[in-house]
């Protein structure tokens, strides 16, 4: 069993935490189901966020009658202020039915929130770890700049950043910060928005690095028995595995959309998080249910943009999105008509 340890917080659990992000899309039942069945067999780290509607109610309904101190929940706050945060952590600890939470991150805000800044988020956020609500101080980002802010501040004990085999430097570089200072690093989007399809390669690839802990996004049950599968049996770094990761980083290094939704809503009502990587999804994935009447109908809604330039801005990548969807569009249209294979 691979162990992991989130830097001075001294959380200490197996390389496989729980995304429960996807859970707000299934029933309570099957929610409640999962959640039970991956803490009995062994998963004790579980990410929330009071942004995912209902995810933090279903994990206090799952655990309910857990012992408190066998597991770890994080979950973040997407609060503008002070009182917003001091209101929100106490929607929080009654949604999941605890006296306090683990770790609370502040959820992808555009700067590093500082003490002094104005805005009295951190002195409200100290001020609930001060109380016993919240046990560590984390932040969540897509932004370099503010990944680098949190780390050089030496106020935050964790750092939820995208972290996956087809990441740059710049990604690996915050990895390898966060251990040089002792700060738990926290990895989403370990498959890529779900580009990635070798749940084998994709643990093995964050196996690597002792101070990572990935969070998984589960939905159906078949995945969550693909991480278990892991904990007994952890995959690694093979040949074979790196031939996998290095013809996947052939094709999708680069400018490509990680479906983040940071861009969204558009002024139009273009699908941009789907529909400018849907080349990639087409390749990578069964193709015949994005060539729907339905997705068709979608992708030629690209045809609207009025290149307000929003959803450029709104790229932590800094991708040309605009450009990204026409390119995708006129691949798409070349597929449908033959002239280019799948």
């Amino acid at each position: 069993m691979d162990m992991v340890t989130l830097g001075s917080t001294g959380i200490t659990v197996n390389k496989n935490g729980f995304g429960a992000l996807p859970i707000q899309r299934i029933s309570e039942e099957d929610a409640v189901m999962l959640l039970r069945k991956a803490y009995n067999a062994g998963m004790r780290f579980f990410d929330t966020s009071r942004k995912y509607t209902d995810s933090e109610k279903k994990i206090g309904i799952a655990f309910e009658n857990i012992p408190r101190d066998s597991y770890y929940i994080a979950t973040k706050t997407g609060a503008q202020t002070g009182d917003q945060l001091r209101a929100g952590i106490e929607t929080t600890l009654q949604m999941l039915k605890t006296d306090y939470v683990d770790i609370y991150q502040f959820h992808n805000p555009t700067f590093c929130p500082l003490p002094g800044d104005g805005t009295g988020l951190y002195e409200a956020m100290l001020e609930a770890k001060q109380q016993g609500k919240v046990r560590h101080i984390g932040i969540t980002n897509h932004r370099l700049h503010v990944a680098h802010t949190a780390i050089d501040s030496g106020l935050y004990e964790t750092l939820q950043f995208p972290f996956s085999y087809v990441s740059g430097k710049q990604e690996l570089e915050l990895v390898e910060k966060c251990k040089a200072r002792n700060m738990g690093f926290i990895a989403m989007k370990g498959l890529s928005g779900g580009l990635l399809t070798n749940f084998r390669a994709c643990y093995a690839f964050e196996a690597q690095f002792d101070n990572v802990l990935p969070i998984w996004g589960i939905q159906r049950e078949r995945e969550l028995d693909q991480w278990i599968s892991c904990i007994d049996n952890p995959p690694a770094m093979t040949e074979e595995m790196r031939q996998v990761i290095q013809k996947d980083r052939e094709e999708l290094c680069g400018d490509f959309c990680r479906s983040c939704g940071y861009c969204m809503p558009c002024t139009v009502g273009i699908d941009i998080k789907d529909c400018a990587r849907m080349i990639q999804l087409i390749r990578r994935n069964p193709s015949a249910k994005f060539l729907t009447d339905e997705w068709i109908a979608k992708m030629r809604k690209i045809n609207d943009c009025v290149d307000c330039g929003k959803c450029k801005s709104k790229c932590p990548y800094e991708l040309d999105t605009p450009n990204l969807l026409r390119k995708n569009l006129e691949d798409y249209e070349n597929i449908l008509a033959g002239r280019a294979s799948i």
